[in-house]
């Protein structure tokens, strides 16, 4: 039993080891709200092993069956959650295909063709303190994602966003969107994104600035390098599943990024550069197919890690920092110096419906945008709330994005909102 004692406090010292590494030199400080509980958690076990070992052999008996019960119930849990998570009446002839395989098969016939990759993908490299782009390749054929069974793909406008080319040209926008890719049109092709939608409502001009992976901090560098001059209503699109972690974790990280909040006349002239914008995200996709992982082998690992009953059992719901109010201002400044008014839209999570998550997330981020006098449209209560079944407007009730049908009914809320 000794010996079972101090295996166990070795692996939790280990733990202890990996917690610090992640928590101070991975994000360098920025998530100690969220380690706080597994230091404690981990602190608390060792102490606990520690005094088991001096305490006589049938109670180390009782604390061994106890802790291997409590570790089988925490697998069968995290099976339960996976199973759970399944895709409901997945068809038999959804593309089942990776990304990568996808971009393979295609670029047989088109060599131009290319994957679309998160600006923030630029973390996991050494320039981003240099040079920051904020969109894809421009005129291009744009694998995007799959989660209602087929690949979304769009031709890319020139500067690598989601629109029709020719929406630059309009001397006034009615609509500009910015946001993560919710607002990029994840896993749908026009015309089912909200943009392009807005656009058939609207009868007129409406410019997508949305790139997936997008915190707050990126999409206000998105505005200040892109804005038109002339724009009627900008939407500014968030959406509660990650924008605050986006902002805490990765983001308020960047030096470079930081000085759009610091200088408002800070540029990085990214209009001027769209061919390094264009080279930068081709040597990201390469990047990517050489460091591909099979999808099994990061099932294996999340199962593992107990991925979704930490989420669950220890959500990391943070609570609005400093920095977003201050974004969300300097937004709303920029919007009425381009002759515009600033919408804020509160995209709801399908983690909400499904394990009533991020209930006090809204209260807080509604009352910092009120303080603020710029309208929140609430799409949790005007348009999920009113549906029997939530998570019907998410692709086989268990993908992150919403369906054609979700993506239909916000952009007629933001609409009838916004007239």
């Amino acid at each position: 039993m000794i010996y079972f004692f101090r295996f166990l406090i070795v692996f939790l010292f280990l733990i202890l080891l990996y917690t610090v590494y992640r928590s101070e030199i991975i994000w360098e400080g920025s998530r100690r709200d969220f380690y706080f509980f597994y230091y404690i958690g981990t602190l608390l076990i060792i102490v606990f092993s520690i005094i088991i070992n001096y305490l006589n052999l049938k109670i180390q008996q009782y604390v061994i069956i106890i802790f291997c019960s409590i570790v089988f119930a925490l697998y069968f849990f995290e099976f339960f959650l996976l199973k759970y998570d399944q895709p409901k009446n997945l068809d038999i002839n959804y593309d089942r295909r990776t990304k990568l395989e996808i971009y393979e098969d295609l670029k047989k016939k088109n060599k131009s063709i290319v994957m679309s990759v998160p600006p923030v993908n630029q973390f996991n490299t050494s320039l981003y303190n240099e040079f920051f782009f904020l969109s894809g390749v421009s005129k291009a054929k744009t694998i995007f994602c799959n989660e209602n069974g087929y690949y979304s793909i769009y031709q890319s406008d020139r500067y690598g966003f989601n629109n029709p080319d020719s929406e630059w040209d309009s001397k006034e926008l009615e609509y500009l969107l910015v946001g993560d890719s919710m607002v990029q049109g994840a896993c749908v092709n026009r015309p089912d994104d909200v943009a392009s939608q807005l656009r058939l409502l609207s009868k007129k001009s409406v410019l997508n600035l949305g790139m997936m992976g997008n915190g707050p901090l990126i999409e206000y560098a998105t505005l200040r390098e892109y804005i038109p001059p002339k724009v009627k209503k900008v939407l500014w699109i968030y959406y509660e599943g990650n924008d605050l972690y986006d902002l805490k974790r990765v983001e308020t990280r960047s030096k470079l990024l930081n000085l759009y909040l610091k200088n408002l006349n800070f540029s990085q002239n990214l209009k001027f550069k769209q061919n390094k914008v264009n080279n930068l995200n081709v040597s990201l996709i390469k990047k990517e197919k050489e460091t591909e992982k099979p999808i099994i082998i990061d099932n294996l690992i999340n199962f593992i890690k107990l991925n979704r009953s930490r989420t669950l059992l220890l959500p990391y719901q943070p609570s609005p920092p400093p920095e977003l109010k201050v974004i969300i201002k300097l937004a709303n400044d920029l919007a009425k110096y381009n002759n515009g008014k600033l919408y804020f839209v509160y995209l709801p999570s399908m983690e909400r419906y499904k394990f009533f998550l991020f209930k006090d997330q809204k209260q807080r981020v509604k009352q910092m945008v009120s303080d603020l006098n710029i309208k929140f449209i609430d799409i949790d209560s005007e348009v999920f709330k009113k549906e029997k079944n939530p998570l019907k407007l998410f692709p086989l009730e268990a993908f992150p994005h919403y369906n054609v049908e979700g993506y239909k009914k916000v952009a007629l809320k933001i609409y009838e909102k916004t007239k």
